[in-house]
């Protein structure tokens, strides 16, 4: 997938989202929308992160374009499934113990300080917990076998390294669940607002990951942006009882620290290429 491409139908995701927020707008009302607007910015943002690790794991592997895409469908089908499952039991636990925001809100601090510090683990792709983990109930092969995630090496079934590489994302989606769900409780616990906001933003993920595969040196604070963003979040939550943060100004702020981040990422990036041509 071209850039071109890969940015033209992620636009097209972008209104087409827009437009749902209208739709909610004219029928739930200007709250909703808000509401809708918020858990969406904050979900595109947050996936970010998440997209640089599929970055890292498609390279470790030496994974071409053409595999990247089928594992990355599938990944996104397992995401939509895995969040409407974390999101009915986030939002029945919120609806029976409202102090678990305090604690998500925690946790969100927690996180978004190890990554603006920087002081996220450096595990290894290919000996991950994860890996090891598929490892002990089926074989991996070591090297591919076109598209296919099973093959059959005489009468044992092995996984391909493209399984294997499905696994880790999938199981790293449900840790990033983790972290962006409860983000998007500070903005709203309604479910239907919390899944459709979700769901709209993951699908742009495919042509966001292509984007980001082109330009990732061009944004490489940006996850630092998304450190704050948890920040923010989690100090939201955390401080509920005392402090009341609108929803707009909410969505402000979030949209405000990714320009920034963005920006500074555009500023670091033109001061190394100046200085490369002076040396």
């Amino acid at each position: 997938m071209s850039t071109k491409k890969a940015l033209r139908n992620f636009l097209l995701i972008t209104i087409i989202a827009l437009i749902f927020n209208g739709f909610i707008w004219m029928n739930l009302g200007s709250a909703k929308a808000l509401e809708f607007l918020g858990g969406y910015v904050i979900e595109l943002s947050l996936s970010v992160d998440n997209l640089f690790l599929f970055l890292l794991v498609f390279s470790s592997f030496g994974i071409k374009r053409e595999y990247q895409k089928r594992v990355l469908n599938y990944g996104i089908i397992g995401a939509i499934i895995l969040r409407l499952i974390f999101i009915l039991l986030g939002v029945a636990v919120v609806s029976k113990f409202q102090w678990i925001l305090y604690v998500f809100g925690l946790l969100l601090i927690i996180s978004g300080y190890k990554i603006v510090a920087n002081k996220e683990k450096e595990e290894s792709v290919e000996d991950s917990r994860l890996i090891k983990l598929l490892k002990k109930f089926i074989p991996v092969t070591e090297e591919l076998h076109g598209e296919k995630f099973f093959v059959k090496i005489g009468k044992v079934m092995h996984a391909t390294p493209l399984f294997a590489i499905l696994f880790l994302i999938e199981g790293s989606d449900i840790l990033f669940a983790i972290d962006s769900i409860p983000a998007i409780f500070a903005i709203t616990t309604d479910p239907f607002i919390v899944y459709t906001s979700n769901i709209l933003a993951i699908l742009g993920l495919r042509n966001l990951y292509f984007l980001l595969e082109k330009l990732q040196s061009t944004f490489e604070y940006v996850k630092y942006g998304v450190g704050f963003v948890l920040l923010f979040t989690g100090l939201k939550l955390a401080l509920s009882f005392k402090i009341h943060i609108s929803i707009l100004t909410s969505i402000l702020i979030i949209v405000g620290i990714l320009g920034l981040s963005v920006l500074f990422s555009m500023f670091m990036n033109k001061k190394k290429a100046s200085k490369n041509i002076e040396a």
